[in-house]
């Protein structure tokens, strides 16, 4: 597949586009590449959308040197993708920190935003116990901080991982050595979610969130996509034996639930 780059000024997003049809962009969360929607955007393609994903700023083909590596910044590079693809509307789709990146987009251009689909999805700062703070940040430093994540990431397919997840993990390391990507990455963990949770209010796109049950990254899942689904008037699938990425684990049940909101969205737009 052809990689595209779009060029933000001080660095380059990395994207690949599939398709023909309404747009969709699809956006991964940190630590992981564009690759992760490999069973959801052939879905979409196949229905009849053109189907977007990008890389985060310093991972996968993207650019190291950005002066920002958070949600908002994220964000920006969301809405600069759309209208370099033709303004949209688009259907933004975003992953764990990337959730809160879409949302943040939805609220900043509600015009070029036709619905919003948000997987394991951070729209606000959970609530850490201090020592886990500090606990995270030594994992992450060298030499030990690659393999660590290597660990944390597979911990959060518990039901059904695909056959392909050690490739998958083996791409993700690759990039990490890649430049200075492993630095971006570790500012990247740093991004608050408060610009996206100050923003719930302003966001009135469509929105599915989609939620593992078994996702680790909350105590209960469940009830987080809950309160994010109530804040955004939004629908609220929970797949059941799920983790953080229910469109890689469980593609079966994610992609024709996201596939019927697509034609659903887009045709009101």
């Amino acid at each position: 597949m052809e990689i595209s780059y779009l060029d933000r000024g001080v660095g380059r997003i990395a994207y690949d586009v599939q398709g023909e049809g309404p747009l969709v962009v699809a956006v991964p969360g940190m630590g992981d590449l564009r690759s992760v929607y490999r069973f959801l955007a052939p879905q979409l393609v196949a229905a009849g959308f053109r189907v977007a994903t990008m890389d985060l700023r310093g991972h996968g083909d993207s650019d190291d040197g950005f002066p920002a590596y958070d949600g908002v910044a994220a964000g920006t590079d969301v809405l600069a993708l759309v209208e370099h693809l033709g303004g949209g509307p688009a259907l933004l789709i975003g992953n764990s920190m990337a959730a809160g990146a879409v949302t943040w987009a939805a609220a900043e251009k509600p015009d070029v935003v036709a619905g919003l689909v948000l997987t394991g999805a951070f729209v606000r700062n959970p609530k850490l116990n201090p020592l886990m703070g500090v606990l995270m940040k030594a994992l992450l430093v060298k030499p030990w901080g690659p393999g660590a994540w290597k660990a944390y990431y597979k911990s959060l397919y518990p039901g059904n991982p695909p056959a392909d997840l050690d490739q998958h993990l083996a791409s993700i390391a690759a990039s990490m050595r890649r430049g200075d990507h492993w630095r971006s990455f570790v500012q990247t963990t740093r991004t608050s979610h408060a610009p996206a949770e100050a923003r719930l209010s302003e966001v009135h796109a469509p929105t599915l969130v989609i939620m593992g049950e078994k996702d680790r990254d909350w105590p209960d899942a469940a009830a987080e996509g809950r309160f994010v689904a109530d804040a955004l008037g939004g629908e609220l699938i929970v797949v059941p034996n799920a983790g953080h990425y229910p469109m890689a684990e469980y593609p079966e049940q994610v992609g024709p639930a996201v596939l019927a909101f697509a034609q659903r969205v887009h045709a009101g737009a």
